[in-house]
């Protein structure tokens, strides 16, 4: 059977409105922002970024194999007579031209997922459950802004049966332009929690600034809301004044339209029995955490919303596995027994990381073994910011964690709100606790990284790979 190309060159050129240089192929089966992972006949858009110039990678990228690269007018000098080029007056806006003419060509039912935590593992949740019944296109890793966007609609094949992408924001007015863009069927809204406080007068703000997804919805659309969440009546008063023609709701309690009847809590699973849109339903999930189990009543509801097999959707759960940095566990060899490391490394907010120590509260440590906590600074939380991080000492004592290292100023108040028999270590950066995490651990132990990107802590993360892959164990013990 021969292969559906993803864009003819007449169809891309159109939509961008572009000019074409050079012996071009005929079409092109992926897109492509990065000279260094281009596969065979992919299109090369070469977006001018915060700190390089993709323009500086054309010539790279074309030898690496790109069929073609998009360049801007400006920049079309540079380049030789004969290259294989389309022509555009912006790189960006050509993208954004391109993941507009794609959505229009979709047929798929199209989701959204934003929120002040969860976005990305619901998004993953959502790819699972759904690709089980059909092809599915949806957001690699955290593409969730300006260009994330835009490229996760171009790269989508027009054959898919259901897309999903996830929606970011840190200011105000971001999430508009984005999901004029998807125009999704189903939106779903995690919660609403303290996080990019630095650019918001109020977590009312941010609620605010997560409901413009609901701005982009299409005509008998649906929003799927945490009824749990203060800001539930909020968002579905939004909803509503957007057009948005349903409003299913997610939680615990009696009214939730996906209710959660019962939970079972495990080391590295969790088991759950639930009421979704009329549907009684138990099912288990791959992956360990109350915050995930709730997230899944969001997954299964939006999927029923999009025509999927509520059973099939379920059962797909269990397979479900953490990413690396967002809870990814991997045994650390350490001489004369093993650790396990849960790796949080990837960002950091005050629900995040006190749902990260509730798992670690969860995990099974060896004989003699403890829970460790390695955190560094939140950032983004404005004038609230050294009150939130003290507030973290709640959630370490119920959570039994033994000992935390913390690093930056900001975990500096969390680190004096602790018992003096819980206060590991601090440091001013993650450079500076590395050693001395990698000196702390002993058999039986399981340790937790979390902290914004900007702390580095998969530094850390790093450190204790190379320190107790099982040779650098056997090296240790042998000396």
């Amino acid at each position: 059977m021969t292969k559906t190309p993803l864009w003819t060159i007449d169809a891309m050129a159109r939509a961008m409105g572009a000019a074409p240089s050079g012996a071009l192929p005929l079409s092109i089966d992926g897109i492509s922002i990065d000279s260094r992972t281009i596969a065979p006949g992919d299109a090369y858009f070469a977006i001018k970024g915060d700190v390089h110039d993709g323009h500086d990678f054309v010539e790279t990228a074309l030898k690496n194999g790109a069929g073609l690269a998009v360049v801007s007018q400006a920049q079309r000098v540079t380049f030789a007579a004969n290259a294989r080029l389309l022509v555009v007056p912006d790189v960006l806006e050509g993208l954004v031209a391109l993941g507009r003419a794609s959505r229009t060509r979709l047929t798929a039912k199209v989701l959204a997922v934003t929120g002040s935590v969860g976005k990305t593992s619901t998004k993953e949740a959502l790819l699972r459950v759904l690709s089980a019944q059909g092809m599915t296109h949806a957001s690699v890793a955290s593409f969730n802004n300006h260009w994330g966007v835009p490229l996760t609609l171009a790269r989508c094949p027009a054959d898919s049966k259901f897309a999903v992408f996830e929606i970011g924001m840190n200011h105000p007015g971001e999430i508009i332009p984005l999901v004029g863009m998807v125009r999704p069927h189903i939106a779903v809204v995690t919660t609403v929690e303290p996080v990019h406080l630095e650019f918001f007068a109020s977590v009312e703000a941010i609620a605010d600034a997560k409901a413009e997804i609901f701005t982009g919805v299409e005509p008998g659309g649906a929003a799927v809301l945490n009824a749990d969440n203060p800001h539930f009546a909020r968002l579905a008063k939004q909803a509503t004044a957007a057009g948005v023609s349903r409003i299913v709701s997610f939680g615990t309690g009696e009214g939730a339209d996906a209710r959660l009847i019962d939970l079972s809590l495990h080391a590295e699973s969790s088991a759950v029995h639930a009421n979704v849109l009329g549907d009684d339903i138990t099912y288990k999930i791959g992956m360990p955490g109350r915050h995930m189990a709730m997230n899944t009543l969001a997954v299964l509801a939006a999927a029923s919303l999009a025509g999927a097999d509520l059973t099939l959707a379920a059962l797909a759960l269990s397979e479900m596995r953490a990413p690396s940095g967002r809870g990814l566990r991997e045994t650390l060899h350490v001489p004369n027994g093993t650790a396990t490391l849960i790796d949080e490394s990837y960002n950091a907010n005050p629900a995040s990381v006190a749902a990260a120590l509730n798992v670690l509260g969860q995990a099974a440590v060896g004989p003699r073994g403890r829970r460790i906590a390695v955190l560094g600074d939140m950032l983004e939380l404005g004038t609230k910011s050294a009150e939130l991080h003290r507030g973290l000492a709640d959630a370490v004592t119920s959570n039994n964690v033994d000992k935390v290292y913390c690093c930056g100023p900001l975990m500096r108040h969390l680190f004096d709100a602790l018992p003096s028999n819980v206060q590991g270590a601090h440091a001013s950066d993650s450079v500076g606790l590395e050693s001395v995490t990698v000196g702390a651990l002993r058999p039986g132990d399981v340790v937790m990284v979390k902290g914004s990107l900007g702390s580095r802590m998969k530094l850390i993360v790093t450190a204790l790979q190379k320190n107790f892959s099982g040779d650098a164990a056997l090296g240790k013990a042998a000396t």
